[in-house]
């Protein structure tokens, strides 16, 4: 009987032990924020040329969420497809990239509420434009992007020739837009503008009479959050409120691009594009 009693207590003891390293795991598990993030984006999510840290507005303001949120941030760094990849399969826990909050994507996945709106427009060279004047002229010209983008898409969808790289720095498609290896980037507004200013005796220019909006690109950019997860999209859209009435938000945007682009703007724009929906829920 009493050897019963022993082997009795010795489970429990062994269950409870169970139970505690169990319960260690989950707190950490919910302790961490993963984030997928491309690393290479200026000024979104990029590395400072001086410390190597990865540094930019989406990633201060997750930081910020996170830190609300009492939870330590994990990057991930990863091409579009990567980090979209990352989120469905859970490997992550959210993206972030500038995003765009399009009907394709919230098909697949949450998103957060806008924590930036813009407006789109055309790199060329400032030589000859690249032979680009109105709209019409993209036909037969390179397009420079990473492959499935809305950009890319809509790109080919004026008749381009989409020429696609996998993750790279600006500086690589501003050099070959100047060499003639492509002839235009179409991407959104801050980001191009910094690019550009970044790279000293470029070459290149925005053309300033084609600025554009599309449909996917219209309702601003967001965190993305993966399909199931609603109670993480709360708490991210909880504290997103949070840091805009405070104006913290808006103190980073400045920051980062030299404009509030928390509240929409009021550029003149020449077009805004449908672009044709497929299957692929890219940026």
């Amino acid at each position: 009987m009493l050897r019963k009693k022993w082997l009795f207590s010795l489970v429990l003891m062994i269950t409870f032990v169970i139970g505690l390293v169990g319960a260690s795991n989950v707190s950490a598990a919910n302790g961490t924020l993963t984030v997928a993030t491309s690393g290479t984006l200026y000024p979104t999510s990029y590395h400072d040329s001086k410390t190597k840290k990865l540094t930019g507005y989406d990633i201060e303001v997750i930081k910020a969420v996170a830190k609300k949120m009492h939870k330590k941030v994990i990057f991930k760094e990863y091409g579009v497809d990567g980090m979209l990849t990352a989120v469905k399969s859970g490997k992550a826990d959210v993206a972030i990239n500038d995003f765009a909050i399009s009907p394709v994507r919230k098909k697949n996945y949450l998103m957060s509420v806008p924590i930036k709106h813009s407006f789109d427009s055309l790199i060329v060279r400032a030589s000859d434009n690249s032979g680009i004047h109105k709209w019409a002229d993209l036909k037969g010209k390179r397009s420079a992007g990473e492959a499935g983008t809305s950009y890319q898409r809509l790109a080919q969808q004026l008749g381009a020739k989409p020429v696609n790289y996998d993750n790279v720095t600006n500086d690589v498609y501003l050099r070959d837009v100047k060499s003639g290896k492509t002839d235009f980037i179409m991407n959104d507004y801050y980001l191009q503008k910094l690019a550009l200013k970044a790279v000293p005796n470029n070459g290149l220019k925005i053309i300033p009479n084609m600025y554009f909006t599309t449909n996917e690109g219209s309702k601003g950019e967001g965190i993305i959050i993966g399909k199931s997860n609603k109670k993480l999209q709360k708490q991210v859209n909880a504290q997103l409120a949070k840091l805009k009435k405070s104006g913290s938000l808006s103190k980073m945007a400045k920051k980062y691009y030299g404009a509030d682009v928390t509240k929409k703007p009021s550029a003149h724009i020449s077009k805004k594009f449908t672009i044709q929906s497929n299957k692929y829920d890219g940026q």
